[in-house]
Parts: C-alpha cells; structure tokens; sequence
C-alpha cells in the first residue's frame, strides 16, 4: 500500500473549461490517466490537492468524479481555489453515494491514519491574495488546519500536511501556518497551486525542519507523486 499526492487535476469533463490552451497541458488528461494507471494499484491511495474539477457544482463535477473513480485506488480530495462545485462533506458525500462512487473521500476538517502517517490538511491561504478579507480568509483555514492537526494528533503517527495554497515561496513566507506547523511536529508539507512560471517561485527544500514538496500537476508532468510506502 502506498499514497500519492498530486495538485490541480483542473478536470473539466462536464464542463467547457479548457487547460489545454496553457503551455504544457495538451492532452493533460491523458498524460494523468497514463501515469497514474503505471504506478498506482488498487490498494494505494492518491490525494489530490485541490483543484480537482472546472464544475461550478456537484452535477457538473460528477463527469470528473467518474474519471478519478475509473482509475486504480482510493482517491481523496481536497478543496483548491477553484473548487466551486464543494460543499458540506456530508452533502459531497451523499452525492457520491447516490452515484454509486466509491473510491473517494474528503479531506476536510478532519484526519486520516494511514499506516504509520497521519494525513492532514486545508486549503490553506497564500501569503500575498491581496484579498479584501484576507485577515479572515486565513484565520478560517488556521481554524480548520489545527482541527486537522488535532484530529491527526488523537489518530498518532506521523503528521503529514497536505494543502492547495503554498504556505511559503522563494520570496515570502505565511508564518501563521509554519507556525501552527512546527506547533504539532510537523516535518513534512505537500503544496500546489502554483503553474508555468510561477513555479521557478517554488521553494522545495527544508525551513526550520520541514520540508516542503511541490505537487501541482504540471509541476509533476501530472504524474502523482509517492508520498510513502506503508
């Protein structure tokens, strides 16, 4: 058994929201279905670090929810920017089940114990937005990340965070999510969003003992990363 990470699937099967106008994302879909089936066994998870599907909601996300259930393991989402088709957990649930969707789940306010790893996470906030309520934005996902954390603690093994927004980059840091990292031990963060030349921004390396990952799916060549083998 193993777990995957990969960011911004950005499917948009139900949808008309093309990525293949952006350089490097022809046949994306493809590329990802390929990969993914090479390294990927039915008894491996994969999470998906936010922006999974163009669909505005849950009707026009379930083309690509088909996709992700068509392909090998478990597969567990998380919310990205662009995710405006998410709602309450219970909601996205039942809709699943009524769709006869089984191989995914949420990360969302809570925790997962796989093996000897824990995984949590949000979405998290980037550290420049310029968002009006940006205050407010990035106490909201202080909030849901240290419920995560929480809830990773009482499961036990190692914490592993998972988020869509990168807490930290070649030019600016977001402290108040390092910091609630470092509060709980954790030594490894998973990020993406960031796409083209935003990348060479990327900080992948070690910052007051974690190290930092990069995971979008171009970044990747949207080939899921390993995370561990449990």
């Amino acid at each position: 058994m193993s777990l995957f990470v990969i960011g911004d699937s950005h499917l948009s099967f139900g949808v008309k929201k093309p990525m293949d106008i952006f350089h490097g994302w022809s046949g994306y879909e493809k590329r990802l279905e390929e990969n993914w089936r090479k390294i990927v066994n039915e008894n491996d998870t994969v999470l998906i670090c936010g922006d999974v599907s163009w669909g505005m909601k849950l009707n026009e996300a379930l083309e690509d929810f088909k996709f992700l259930h068509s392909l090998p393991g478990k597969k567990l989402l998380m919310k990205g920017n662009h995710d405006y088709w998410w709602e309450t957990k219970a909601k996205m649930q039942r809709f699943l089940e009524e769709n006869k969707i089984d191989s995914i789940d949420f990360l969302f306010n809570n925790a997962i114990r796989l093996g000897h790893i824990c995984i949590a996470g949000t979405k998290g906030w980037f550290y420049d937005s310029g968002a009006e309520d940006e205050a407010k934005a990035l106490n909201r996902e202080l909030c849901r990340l240290r419920l995560s954390l929480q809830q990773a603690q009482k499961l036990g093994g190692e914490p592993v965070v998972f988020l869509h927004y990168p807490p930290i980059s070649t030019r600016a840091v977001c402290s108040e999510i390092v910091d609630l990292l470092l509060e709980y031990g954790v030594k490894r963060c998973y990020y993406a969003h960031l796409h083209g030349p935003a990348i060479k921004n990327a900080f992948v390396s070690e910052y007051k003992g974690i190290h930092f990952y990069l995971v979008s799916g171009d970044s990747l060549s949207f080939c899921p990363k390993l995370v561990e083998k449990i």
